[in-house]
């Protein structure tokens, strides 16, 4: 047993031996299947504490033939599996950490000298008695190993785009993508590769250095959508177990929206970070903890880019609009953008977006990660109307409440005037502007958009939660360049109220009305049956 070849499986025990241990060794059926395939280089990339480093360690406990871990998997999914017996302990196992030789040397020559030396350091322990040709050249000496043993090697490279994020010049790029092409595209010796990161494989133009690598990201994660983060019903398990609100777990941690189609037959996924999970079950309490695993100040760094109209659609992402991108055009790096689209599709793999595959539209997921994109906009000068637009929410939904239209009317035309990237001439428009200026309602309320009613549509709905249901709810009518007195008319006219039975009484009724003269208009009713 080694540090870097079969490093044993200390770190994986620890895992399941922790009080929150969720098993994804679906995960070790999949990589069999790819074993000595064109399948068999794998890149999973996901965003920071979202079960990266514990698959890694997972898949080198049980390749490693350095150790017997069957005991360790008895009664995990893949135990009973037929490809378990078969590939268990098989392998000699490498696996790297990335982040640690990078940390430690001052550029991409000396971490890979670094870690040549350090892995052989390890085989030639391993394997005395081999006359190794080149032991500089890492390639080389696995090379020597399989031929004299016969035995192939697993590689797992965890954090393998930390170089790419942290070296934005080409040539230190190409020397650390060269590296790792030479040393598996190809080799007999290699049985499988599994590299872990935030960043999809690096592109060059049309080709890429490591095309030989089938890419599982944020934007698709084909069959593997299931292993890595919570699913739902998992979230459903330790909600029971520890007495918690699955509902308001849903809406601080769900999101992160994932297809699968295997064999014709569609899954879909939710996937809840699983940092945001566990503490939230360990504390009891429902609040913002991913944030805590890497500062917001990168975010910030993004959304201040005003490129293309970015600003814009990250206004309307806040409303509660999801917005159409290309992922396409992405290159796979952080230090250079020309489009919106290429910093959205980045915010997608750091974990600050959701994709919708079918829709090819992106959204912020749930309210752990508004709250970050709040946090970072009060903190940049470009976005004060926005960031007071926020603060002013309060006092307008104090106003609702109190049934004061004039403050109301006021209020949304002073938001309408703040937030100027929103110019509006039609309903979907100004109720973009009108959920944002409501944003500290989202406390109290379920927002729903588009709410089915009796005979039709509300515009706005805005329902209390389990905690809140002292509040009233409210229908909200928008009408462009029409009365107020016809917005109120139409909910009743629909029967609007009928669809929120259970509030009335408690039920309040809002037109809302915005004209080429730019006034707006607002008129609120108590709904009594």
């Amino acid at each position: 047993m080694g540090v870097y070849l079969n490093p044993g499986s200390q770190n994986f025990r620890r895992s399941i031996n922790s009080e929150i241990y969720v098993d994804k060794t679906k995960l070790i059926s999949f990589t069999n299947s790819c074993l000595n395939t064109q399948q068999g280089y794998i890149c999973v990339s996901r965003p920071r504490r979202f079960g990266k480093t514990m698959a890694a360690d997972m898949l080198s406990a049980y390749y490693t033939s350095g150790e017997d871990t069957r005991d360790l998997f008895r009664g995990m999914a893949v135990f009973e599996e037929d490809s378990f017996a078969k590939n268990l302990n098989r392998f000699n196992v490498i696996k790297v950490d990335m982040q640690t030789f990078m940390t430690k040397t001052k550029s991409v020559e000396d971490m890979l000298a670094r870690l040549t030396r350090f892995v052989m350091i390890d085989i030639r322990r391993e394997y005395p008695e081999i006359l190794f040709r080149d032991a500089e050249d890492l390639s080389e000496s696995l090379s020597d190993v399989f031929q004299e043993t016969g035995k192939q090697f697993v590689l797992i490279i965890d954090e393998w785009d930390c170089v790419i994020r942290r070296y934005h010049a080409l040539k230190a790029q190409m020397e650390y993508l060269d590296f790792l092409r030479n040393l598996m595209k190809d080799q007999p010796f290699i049985a499988l590769a599994f590299m872990t990161g935030i960043l999809p494989i690096k592109k060059y133009g049309e080709h890429s250095t490591l095309n030989m690598f089938f890419a599982y990201s944020m934007i698709d994660s084909a069959s593997i959508s299931d292993c890595f983060g919570f699913t739902e019903n998992e979230v459903i398990g330790l909600c029971k177990r520890y007495s918690m609100d699955f509902r308001e777990a849903q809406e601080w941690y769900n999101g992160y929206h994932m297809v699968v189609n295997p064999e014709g037959e569609r899954k879909d996924y939710s996937i809840y970070n699983p940092k945001s999970i566990v503490e939230s079950m360990h504390r009891h309490k429902f609040d913002t903890y991913w944030n805590q695993t890497e500062s917001y100040d990168a975010l910030k760094v993004y959304i201040k880019l005003n490129i293309d109209g970015l600003k814009d659609a990250i206004i309307e992402m806040l409303s509660g609009n999801p917005v159409e991108i290309d992922t396409g055009v992405f290159q796979n790096d952080m230090s250079e953008f020309h489009s919106r689209d290429e910093v959205l599709t980045l915010l997608v793999h750091l974990g600050y977006l959701t994709y919708d595959q079918e829709e090819h539209k992106v959204s912020i997921p749930n309210k752990e990660v508004a709250s970050e994109f709040m946090r970072s906009i009060r903190e940049l000068d470009s976005w004060s109307e926005i960031a007071n637009s926020v603060q002013e929410s309060r006092k307008l939904l104090q106003s609702l409440w109190d049934m004061d239209s004039d403050a109301v009317a006021a209020g949304i035309e002073k938001a309408h005037q703040e937030i100027s990237h929103l110019e509006y001439n039609d309903e979907n428009s100004l109720s973009c502007v009108i959920t944002l200026a409501f944003y500290n309602a989202r406390e109290y309320y379920t927002v729903v958009r588009e709410f089915p009613t009796g005979k039709g549509f509300a515009d706005i709905c805005f329902i209390p939660k389990k905690h809140h249901l002292d509040k009233p709810a409210v229908v909200v009518e928008l009408k462009y360049n029409h009365s107020v007195t016809a917005a109120i008319a139409q909910i009743k006219k629909q029967e609007y109220p009928a669809a929120l039975k259970d509030y009335q009484g408690n039920l309040l009724l809002c037109g809302i009305s915005y004209g080429k003269k730019k006034e707006h208009r607002c008129s609120i009713e108590k709904f009594v049956k």
